[in-house]
């Protein structure tokens, strides 16, 4: 995967020509399929489970027993009514209010590696043979290299608009690094994040529990509850989990079963997908990266499964 960069009188820069090609080295040298090998871990394109469709006495859930989840031992209803989002309080006891797809299994959240993430305890549910302390390992390298070559590239004398042009093309390289890197490591999982009023979050995350619950959506969703301090009135985040970042056509049906929900659209109501391995390593809005905290939006054409059959 390794690629080669080019020193022409459109992309190099003034200056010293070996400094140059050291840091344009550095940056190539990042290979997210080496970096899996070097820990013991086989490259490629995992091939997807196909996993029997389960029965009424055969559903899923990774969040049983956590006091700020749905049970299965109870119905939808009686959760809402239980941790209704807009009056309950967020506390360390009650962090998220959570609701996970009963027919899709996923690993139990007492043995997913999330749980040594301080603060991301309560991302996607994960899948089975994730590698997360690699994935976040090999992302905050290439992370460490995009900062020192942002650092780095102004000091080769090129103008503004060409050195900003070098680093948003690394910025490019970087991100599809990071994503290669999270779906080798099998950390596939995103999200649709809705922000809705707190005047109508209890109206939404009944709209969206419910879908979660009978699998119109993805693998699971959360809502804020009522921040203990600040402004009670802000917005309520809620997170629509889908169970890979890469899988088009499902992130697509998700968003477009959103949209007949009526709870996004193409332009008011735009919503913007998140990858998990974004948030695992503090890529969020306005970062000292400059890269971009979400890799899709509502407004765009996703393919469908007929698309997808058509073409093969």
């Amino acid at each position: 995967m390794t690629h080669k960069r080019a020193v022409s009188d459109d992309s190099s820069f003034y200056g010293d020509i070996n400094a140059i090609e050291y840091l344009n080295q550095r940056v190539d040298s990042f290979d997210p399929d080496e970096w899996m090998m070097q820990h013991h871990e086989q490259p490629g394109w995992a091939q997807p489970r196909i996993l029997p469709t389960p029965t009424a006495s055969d559903l899923h859930n990774p969040y049983a027993g956590v006091s700020y989840a749905w049970q299965l031992t109870e119905s939808v209803d009686d959760f809402l009514a239980r941790l209704p989002p807009a009056t309950t309080a967020q506390t360390s006891e009650i962090p998220w209010i959570y609701i996970c797809n009963p027919y899709i299994a996923r690993v139990a959240k007492p043995d997913s590696l999330n749980q040594k993430s301080k603060g991301n305890e309560d991302e996607g549910p994960e899948q089975e043979g994730s590698k997360l302390d690699v994935v976040i390992e090999g992302g905050m390298e290439r992370l460490e290299l995009l900062g020192n070559f942002l650092q780095e590239v102004p000091k080769f004398g090129k103008p503004p608009s060409t050195t900003e042009s070098e680093k948003n093309k690394e910025r490019a390289q970087a991100t599809l690094n990071i994503l290669h890197l999270a779906h080798v490591g099998k950390v596939r999982a995103g999200k649709w994040m809705l922000f809705c009023d707190v005047l109508e979050v209890n109206g939404v995350w009944d709209i969206v529990a419910k879908a979660t619950a009978s699998n119109e959506l993805g693998i699971a969703s959360k809502v804020a509850p009522r921040p203990e301090q600040g402004d009670l009135r802000k917005e309520r985040l809620i997170c629509v989990y889908t169970k890979d970042f890469m899988d088009k056509v499902d992130v697509g049906r998700v968003v477009q079963r959103l949209k007949e929900l009526g709870l996004a659209d193409n332009k008011s109501r735009r919503i913007y997908y998140k990858p998990d391995v974004f948030t695992y390593l503090g890529i969020s809005g306005g970062n000292t990266w400059g890269l971009k905290a979400s890799i899709y939006n509502s407004s765009e054409a996703f393919p469908s499964g007929q698309d997808v059959a058509m073409a093969l």
